[in-house]
């Protein structure tokens, strides 16, 4: 699926996930507690981690996972230049849909970030 405005995806996945939330609450609390753990700063800082899961997003050719986590990446300070190099790591991995989920990737972090090819 190409995502045109990802703003309007992560409203529309944002609604989808609190109904699934509230229906296995405890399931959504778990996973709450891995994400803050996983992303949480340690010998990686939060804006590397989450530069490895939109690469891992990529390679697995989740919108969703693109999404949050290139605004997540966005949130955290990272430049367009870092997400091009993990895209590469991802393309590495994954092959031709990992190019494909890339540029999707790359438009999503575009998105949030205010960053485009063109800006200086």
């Amino acid at each position: 699926m190409a995502v045109s405005d990802w703003n309007a995806f992560i409203a529309q996945t944002d609604a989808r996930m609190g109904e699934l939330r509230s229906g296995i609450p405890g399931v959504a609390k778990g996973f709450h507690e891995i994400a803050r753990s996983a992303i949480g700063a340690g010998a990686l800082d939060s804006k590397t981690k989450e530069l490895i899961a939109l690469s891992i997003g990529i390679t697995v050719r989740c919108d969703g996972c693109l999404a949050y986590h290139a605004k997540a990446a966005a949130r955290y300070g990272a430049t367009r230049e870092e997400v091009m190099e993990a895209i590469g790591v991802a393309v590495y991995m994954g092959g031709g849909p990992s190019m494909i989920y890339g540029a999707e990737a790359l438009a999503a972090f575009d998105s949030f970030s205010g960053s485009r090819a063109d800006a200086g």
